[in-house]
């Protein structure tokens, strides 16, 4: 697998990953338009097919991941830690000194994922996130210092 960093042109493969990820996918439309503003960078994890997918907003030293989803054929194969990876990078590569996410109290994969990036735990946003029939869920907000992560 290969991990690139995404222009508007590979807004059809993020949407793609991110719909083998997520419930309630992002379109093609969606990813054009973030990777076209301002301060949003994105990276795509591929093979024959795409594995993963991430975009992340940096903005006044902040840089917020707006989503981040790996298919369910590529968990647990480094590729979610990848993404993060170059993600950290390329946010303090552009002056940020924290980055913050939001992720589903009942992740607990990608929570231990976080933390051992070294995100630590700062608030919760009560029923962030909808899931349809199933009721809402709450989101766990995480926050990295940029500037003292050894990552």
């Amino acid at each position: 697998m290969k991990l690139s960093a995404a222009t508007p042109t590979d807004a059809a493969a993020m949407a793609s990953a991110h719909a083998q990820a997520f419930d309630s996918p992002w379109d093609e439309m969606d990813f054009e338009d973030l990777l076209d503003g301002e301060g949003v960078f994105g990276f795509l994890v591929h093979g024959d097919d795409p594995a993963g997918v991430l975009i992340c907003r940096a903005i006044a030293g902040e840089a917020e991941i707006l989503t981040v989803g790996v298919a369910p054929w590529a968990r647990r194969q480094g590729v979610a830690q990848a993404l993060m990876a170059a993600a950290i990078g390329a946010a303090r590569g552009v002056g940020a000194a924290d980055m913050f996410l939001e992720v589903d109290v009942g992740n607990a994969p990608a929570v231990t994922l976080y933390e051992r990036l070294g995100f630590v735990r700062t608030g919760v946003r009560r029923d962030y996130y909808d899931r349809g029939a199933a009721g809402r869920a709450d989101a766990l907000v995480m926050r990295l210092d940029l500037t003292s992560s050894g990552l």
